[in-house]
């Protein structure tokens, strides 16, 4: 049996041939494909804007420079994430809090937020940054409405999540980042991600004020749009009104994320299917947990949700021990996260283990299985086998 990471993208004869249009084309960066792109994804997701930026991780300081995010401003997020959902407001000078999350989810738990939140005084706090984790949606309904009450903004980061939902208090369906909720969403299109471009990320909202902020930011705070001149001097005059970032995505990449796109929907089926057959294989099993398995709501009263399966996790006492075992077998696992606040850099900020201990009690026990839409059913047999095989001894 060849290696079996945890996540792998998948490029197609139709992938490489829009790469090589592109390529072949006027424009390898600031042409149509780029419009393309976000006016395809935006309707995938929902939104109604979305703009294309150099990858997750400018989509996330960006989405902090147009919420206004500066020297005071301090933000609510998840310690069980990826570094960047906090270092964002870092970048643009506030300051981090953390909330601890749910240990059924590893999601943010709304009811820390809400004790954090109110144990501060009124405006103490400017936003919230939830993380749609592993692909499993954030309430976003119940966060809106705790925003609302203390007057702060959202940003949902969604890199886990393109084509998850939750249905709402109304019955409908609320896909992840379709700004119904949050005031911004960001995703992600590194390799292991549902779309694939290499690097790459997006920003969705539902509000104009914002969509032209971050046009304006992501190309170096620079316009040529005739009615935000403040003068005009002919047609190659151009203004520096903010101080921006070159964070484009350039064509080629874009090609390739219009192409993954199509073929959405088809790897979300397939991560259904991969969730399943674990689910079946560990469901009974007593020395193994599974992290928000297909039965699971997140709520009272329940909703229905679409997990979006970016990870499949499984908690297990002795998470070492199996994730050597698996990968002496050629099986590599990983963990997802390590809590930010335990990061050295972290702590040099005041934050110390300790500090939220439902994140640390699920960051000791938790392994990502290989989740990916081209798993084939063999290498899936052969995963559950192992694992089977070590807790078994």
């Amino acid at each position: 049996m060849k290696p079996i990471p945890y996540g792998r993208q998948h490029i197609t004869d139709e992938d490489i041939k829009a790469v090589v249009e592109t390529l072949q084309s006027d424009f390898l960066t600031q042409g149509p494909k780029v419009a393309e792109f976000e006016k395809a994804f935006a309707a995938y997701i929902g939104a109604h804007y979305a703009v294309s930026v150099a990858n997750g991780t400018a989509a996330l300081h960006l989405c902090a420079l147009a919420l206004g995010v500066k020297a005071g401003t301090r933000v609510i997020t998840t310690p069980i994430t990826f570094a960047a959902s906090a270092n964002c407001i870092l970048y643009a000078g506030g300051e981090v809090y953390f909330a601890d999350v749910d240990p059924e989810t590893a999601l943010l738990d709304i009811q820390k937020v809400k004790t954090l939140i109110e144990s501060k005084p009124a405006g103490y706090f400017s936003g919230i940054i939830p993380v749609d984790f592993a692909g499993y949606p954030v309430d976003l309904e119940a966060f809106r409405a705790l925003a609302d009450e203390h007057n702060l903004w959202i940003i949902e980061d969604a890199c886990h999540a393109p084509g998850g939902y939750f249905v709402d208090a109304n019955a409908q369906a609320q896909q992840c980042g379709n700004g119904q909720f949050a005031d911004l969403a960001i995703f992600s299109f590194h390799p292991v991600k549902h779309i694939a471009t290499g690097e790459g990320g997006m920003i969705t909202t539902n509000r104009p004020d914002l969509y032209e902020q971050l046009l304006l930011l992501r190309t170096h705070g620079i316009t040529k749009n005739l009615a935000q001149l403040h003068e005009n001097h002919g047609g190659w005059y151009y203004e520096m009104q903010e101080l921006g970032y070159n964070y484009r995505m350039p064509d080629m990449l874009t090609a390739l994320g219009i192409s993954q796109l199509k073929r959405a929907d088809g790897g979300l089926k397939r991560r259904q299917e991969i969730a399943r057959k674990y689910d079946e294989a560990f469901a009974s099993h007593p020395q193994l947990k599974i992290l928000n398995p297909a039965v699971y709501r997140n709520s009272e009263p329940e909703k229905e949700i679409f997990h979006a399966y970016h990870l499949y996790v499984i908690l297990v006492e002795d998470r070492k021990g199996l994730y050597d075992y698996l990968k002496a077998n050629q099986i590599h696992a990983q963990v997802h996260y390590i809590p930010v606040h335990t990061m050295p850099y972290y702590q040099s900020l005041g934050f110390k283990k300790g500090d939220f201990p439902m994140a640390e009690h699920y960051y000791e026990k938790c392994l990502s299985l290989p989740m990916f839409p081209t798993l084939q059913p063999e290498e899936q047999d052969f995963v559950i086998a192992k694992v089977l095989a070590y807790l078994n001894q």
